[in-house]
């Protein structure tokens, strides 16, 4: 296995010239940075699956494909890991990665007690896959720091592809891409084909960012940002509008508070001019009308318990208070919810039956102690990163202003995650394609947390605890 892994790094696309300028074209840097493969899926082209047998619900072949997919990206990362230079991690980095291990430790442990040991012991495998992939490269780029606008530029390439993807498979098998819901119509969520709820808001974000601080030609941005605009609201989830919405909020008031009068004085009219031109649509429409559109034409009672989620909630706390271990890694609430209101959420492991909260699904996954623990570790992500943004850099990284860049709008990435997650638990479940841009954000935010604590040093030291 040494000398698998030393042909790897002997041979990686890394030439003098790229090292130094950190550009790559787009397929040299999946090669070189694998775990944005991850960020594709792969896409998962599966037909409704009918019957009650959950049992084999994971062994499909699509199942297969994408567990495969991932388990090559990190058998490479095994094997990079096994010959690289030891280093020591900055011990604000090591901190987060110690309390993602303990997290997948108390999954594992969960699968004890799980419902269903089988899926509890196979997710738990890919989660620590996944945290494989992290470490790598926050290892990786230590060694050799990538251009990190380029990291954001391709994340968004990423997510053009799979909206292409979802759109042509509208042309072959719509049903695995559209679904049709109730006073809303129809609903372009991607399916298993491509997560587009996170999707275009990702791309509308990334937009935006670049828009604001020119980091590309303006008229490019402008298409994508209006692109993740429409996307977002062609998707139809409330969570991911009103997460986008806070999110574009957050980036507006920090370009203002870092830009010159005149940009201030451009923000506040447009915002003023939005304000007018939102008035005037709510006169000509009718608010009632326009309310009953981004309700999806539900009634209050289905707005108060945000369709249905504050009962999952409920249950999964109230179950928490007498199990405070939790209900096993995945499985657990789905079977439990599903058996105390006589549910029927067939074979297909997509559906897996979720508390649509990220921290309340890991509340149910493995009671109050993984809670606590994720808790902390997102915390801590989010100082991090706050912290990384404000700091000036020597110009070993290449361009300070790029760095920063970079960190700050993963930064806003990340914050768009924790606040959709409060409505949807995709982030925190693998084999989800959100689960795997959210860990692929962190790496990011982590290494180039790491890069930046290590330039600041002198180039004699070692790379400091």
């Amino acid at each position: 296995m040494n000398q698998a892994a030393q042909w790897i790094n002997n041979h990686e696309y890394d030439a003098p010239e790229a090292r130094r300028s950190g550009r790559l074209s787009f397929l040299k840097f999946l090669l070189r940075y694998p775990i944005f493969l991850l960020a594709f899926g792969p896409p998962i082209f599966r037909a409704p699956i009918v019957g009650t047998d959950t049992s084999q619900a994971h062994f499909d072949m699509w199942n297969i494909l994408q567990v495969g997919w991932i388990s090559l990206v990190a058998l490479r990362a095994i094997l990079r890991l096994t010959a690289a230079e030891k280093i020591l991690i900055p011990k604000q980095v090591r901190s987060v990665l110690t309390y993602a291990m303990l997290l997948g430790l108390l999954f594992l442990i969960s699968v004890t007690y799980s419902p269903g040991r089988v899926i509890s012991t196979e997710y738990s495998i890919l989660y620590f896959l996944t945290l494989i992939c992290m470490i790598e490269f926050i290892v990786d780029v230590h060694r050799a720091p990538p251009n990190w606008v380029q990291c954001l530029f391709h994340l968004r390439l990423i997510g053009l592809l799979l909206i292409v993807l979802a759109l042509l498979t509208l042309s072959f098998a719509p049903s695995l891409v559209v679904s049709v819901v109730p006073g809303a119509g129809i609903r372009l969520g991607g399916g298993v084909v491509a997560p587009l709820p996170v999707i275009f808001p990702i791309v509308a974000i990334i937009s935006a960012y670049s828009f604001l601080y020119s980091l590309e030609p303006r008229v490019r941005s402008t298409s994508f940002f209006i692109l993740g605009l429409i996307g977002t609201a062609i998707a139809q989830t409330r969570g991911a509008e009103i997460a986008l919405f806070l999110t574009l909020a957050i980036l507006g008031i920090g370009w203002v508070k870092y830009s010159s009068k005149r940009s201030a004085y451009l923000f506040i009219s447009g915002f003023m001019a939005t304000t007018l031109l939102a008035g005037v649509l709510v006169g000509a429409i009718g608010g009632e009308s326009i309310w009953r559109t981004f309700n999806r034409g539900q009634d209050m009672g289905d707005i108060a318990s945000a369709s249905g989620r504050t009962e999952m909630w409920k249950f999964a706390i109230q179950y928490c208070l007498t199990h405070p271990q939790g209900m096993g890694y995945i499985a657990g609430f789905r079977a439990l919810f599903t058996t105390s209101f006589s549910l029927n959420l067939g074979a297909n492991v997509a559906k897996l039956g979720t508390t649509h909260n990220a921290f309340i699904d890991i509340l149910a996954d493995a009671g109050w102690l993984a809670l606590a623990v994720y808790s902390i570790m997102m915390f801590k992500v989010l100082a991090l990163g706050w912290r990384s943004a404000k700091k000036r850099t020597p110009v070993t990284l290449g361009s300070d202003d790029a760095s920063r860049h970079a960190i700050r709008c993963f930064l806003l990435l990340f914050c768009y995650c924790m606040m959709e997650g409060m409505e949807n638990s995709v982030f925190c479940i693998p084999l989800q394609g959100p689960f795997y841009y959210q860990n692929l954000i962190i790496a990011v935010i982590l290494g180039a947390s790491a890069t930046m604590v290590a330039s600041s040093r002198s180039q004699h030291a070692p790379f400091v605890r």
